[in-house]
């Protein structure tokens, strides 16, 4: 069966490099721009993975984790950020499994999604 994604960032030019990487990678892609909007689709459908900007408008990425763990909510997200090494320490032991700093590597980010998600 496919595995999902949901990409949620503000950034159309990160959602759509993202969407286009994964797609060729043969995994169904969803996007998002706010954390609200994530949130929404995530209530609604099980996804397999979340990669989740940090910096969003209205909501942050961290407030969208928060909210999932208090759902019970258990999926398995990546977490970008320009801001990527202060981030590391706050989120361990969290449903984040691992931290992109951007820019990103674009190999790296690949093989992060297929070890988590194989």
């Amino acid at each position: 069966m496919e595995k999902e994604i949901l990409v949620v960032d503000d950034q159309p030019g990160i959602r759509l490099l993202l969407q286009e990487i994964f797609t060729n990678e043969g995994y169904k892609v969803t996007t998002a721009i706010t954390g609200r909007e994530a949130l929404d689709k995530l209530y609604n459908k099980p996804y397999d993975l979340l990669i989740l900007d940090y910096k969003l408008p209205i909501m942050d990425g961290g407030k969208v984790l928060q909210q999932l763990e208090a759902a019970n909510i258990d999926i398995p997200a990546i977490l970008m950020s320009g801001l990527a090494e202060d981030m590391i320490k706050e989120y361990q032991g969290s449903l984040v499994k691992g931290i992109l700093a951007k820019p990103f590597n674009v190999q790296y980010v690949c093989d992060l999604v297929k070890s988590i998600l194989t």
